[in-house]
C-alpha cells in the first residue's frame, strides 16, 4: 500500500502551487525594423509582411483602413 496524505490540502495552497506553471505568459514582442510596429519574435510582421528584411507577404493597403 502506498503513502497517503496526512491532511487535506486547502484550495488556496493548491492554487498557489499551480500558479507557477499555469500562468499566462506574454509573447515576446520586438520592433519591426521596416515599419517600427510591434511583432512577435521569429515571425513575419503582420503590418508590413517582412521577415529579416525580405518581403514574405503582400499586404493590401486598402485592408489597413
Amino acid at each position: 500500500m502506498g503513502a497517503l496524505p496526512k491532511r487535506r490540502i486547502s484550495s488556496t495552497r493548491q492554487a498557489r502551487k499551480r500558479a507557477h506553471y499555469l500562468r499566462i505568459k506574454m509573447p515576446h514582442l520586438l520592433r519591426c525594423p521596416q515599419c517600427g510596429s510591434l511583432r512577435r519574435a521569429h515571425s513575419v510582421c503582420p503590418t508590413c509582411g517582412t521577415y529579416k528584411g525580405v518581403e514574405i507577404l503582400e499586404i493590401d493597403d486598402s485592408a489597413k483602413k
